[in-house]
């Protein structure tokens, strides 16, 4: 008998749903053998998909316990349908909608910390996974380092500190409620030590550039920075027990709007708080290093290889390069989602010249450049997909510097052109500048909103004066306020380029008029 459309997605109410609708193994069969901080959209569309697949194609128990950071309201959520939810994939011929089922805990990094600390701490937990994104590590952007003025680590590291000179133990109160990543990751591992030392493998699936060296040192930076008497024989239990492989991570996934949730009610035929959604394409490319058992993704098509770096920058400056510049070029034009601007009759030029710039400053032993624009191109078309650009272009302080820089200093020291990426940096800088309610112009947002605003010069004491024009946002120099913007970006050798702060800045006119000029 098919459920009613007033019940709840649920353990009971999988028998009620139509066979393709119902998750790909039963996760009663499934046990937590795997740690993923970060219960957003990304992770439940992509590697949770990945795992539950490769749990029902070897037969292994492979679950997740998946630990939000800060959401309660997604925990609750979670746990009210029995840790279940729906993907729906978006085609262009149609809609595909099933529940997924390999997530079989939902625990609040805060709450659930006795139990988040003895999952980090079981032998039974082989791999720790982790979307966070690039906000979440805490890196000083001068040395990629942890930065342990960040009030979040500094907490945690006073809580170690007060835990170890008060007790003479070894940090049991930062193990305890650690209230970073980070500082939790630190403190599992030393725990996961103390109690026998079963080897762990650390897998960042967060957009950035060597994501494993990246998360490897702001942990072992924590450990080191802490006061536990046995930090160093952490460290050295690290090295031989704990790997942090790089990997590369696509697939894109908008947020969930009321719609989302009303469709994937009605394909259901239950009620689902949790929905995701995404496109058909997904990729996971991993760096063969793993320090103990792992579930075989490989079965679901996970690519696992000697060096990820070739696949890695081509997604960082290609897919997400170009995804960055639509999103600041497509607000400028008024467009609200990624397919708008693809037909809006300059996005297939942009996404095709992007990359064939960027295209020389790629290793061998990646994809192939001009089939991946390619279907980038059809991907980013896809007119059942509503990514937001608004959502695209927020953090992009963090971002671009990844994305578009290092490329651009390529290109700059090969005396090549770049045309593209001068005007993706255009589009960038106009989309910093303040709107009238103190936020950015096209509704983004960025950690250091307040420095870039402050780029652009003193604003009127009251934006909404009779008389004051968006055009007056402006510094009365343009050179002057992107070479502000770029060191802001971390790039201080760019903003003495004076030929390409001449070439940004010529660009703003046009854009602050709306009009995309390829």
């Amino acid at each position: 008998m098919n459920p009613s459309l007033s019940s709840s997605l649920s353990l009971a109410a999988l028998g009620g749903l139509a066979v393709e609708r119902r998750p790909a193994v039963d996760p009663r069969e499934l046990r937590p053998r795997v740690v993923h901080f970060g219960l957003g959209a990304f992770h439940r569309a992509h590697q949770a998909v990945y795992t539950e697949h490769a749990a029902a194609r070897s037969g292994e128990p492979w679950g997740i316990a998946a630990v939000a950071p800060r959401s309660v309201d997604a925990v609750a959520a979670l746990r009210a349908q029995d840790c279940l939810y729906s993907l729906t994939e978006r085609r262009p011929a149609g809609t595909v909608t099933r529940a997924v089922g390999s997530v079989v805990e939902a625990l609040g990094l805060g709450p659930d910390g006795a139990r988040v600390d003895a999952l980090l701490a079981s032998p039974d937990v082989t791999v720790l996974t982790l979307t966070i994104t690039e906000k979440g590590y805490h890196r000083r952007p001068d040395t990629g380092r942890l930065d342990l003025a960040a009030p979040g680590i500094a907490a945690d590291l006073a809580a170690c500190r007060s835990s170890s000179s008060g007790s003479g133990g070894a940090g049991s109160a930062v193990e305890g409620g650690a209230v970073t990543v980070v500082g939790r990751i630190a403190a599992g591992l030393a725990a996961r030590m103390r109690s026998g030392g079963a080897p762990l493998t650390v897998v960042s699936c967060d957009n950035m550039a060597d994501n494993g060296a990246a998360l490897e040192t702001v942990v072992r930076g924590f450990v080191a920075a802490s006061s536990w008497p046995d930090r160093q024989a952490v460290l050295d239990w690290m090295t031989n027990s704990v790997a942090f492989p790089a990997t590369v991570v696509d697939r894109i996934v908008p947020a969930t709007t009321d719609a989302d949730r009303a469709a994937a009610h009605g394909a259901l035929g239950v009620r689902d708080r949790m929905p995701v959604v995404g496109e058909p394409y997904r990729q996971w490319v991993l760096e063969d290093s793993f320090a103990g058992p792992r579930p075989e993704w490989e079965l679901d098509g996970a690519l696992f290889v000697p060096d990820v770096v070739p696949y890695q920058l081509t997604k960082l400056r290609m897919l997400n390069g170009s995804h960055s510049a639509l999103a600041y070029l497509g607000a400028a034009a008024g467009c609200t989602t990624i397919a708008d601007t693809m037909a809006a009759g300059w996005g297939e030029r942009l996404v095709e010249a992007l990359c064939a710039e960027v295209a020389p400053t790629l290793p061998p032993g990646g994809p192939d450049p001009a089939a991946y624009a390619g279907d980038l191109v059809e991907r980013f078309a896809n007119p059942g997909m509503r990514h937001l650009l608004r959502q695209i272009g927020c953090d992009g302080s963090l971002k671009l510097p990844e994305r578009w820089l290092d490329a651009l200093r390529s290109l700059r020291a090969a005396d090549a052109p770049a045309p593209v990426l001068e005007l993706a940096l255009a589009a960038w800088a106009n989309a910093t500048r303040p709107a009238a309610d103190g936020g950015q112009l096209f509704g983004t947002t960025d950690p250091a909103a307040a420095e870039l605003a402050s780029c652009w010069g003193r604003l009127p004491e009251d934006p909404r004066d009779e008389g004051f024009r968006d055009e007056d946002v402006k510094d009365t120099d343009s050179k002057a306020t992107v070479r502000r913007l770029l060191r802001v970006l971390g790039a201080a050798d760019l903003a003495e380029d004076g030929t390409l702060v001449t070439a940004v800045a010529a660009r703003l006119p046009a854009l602050r008029a709306g009009r995309i000029e390829i």
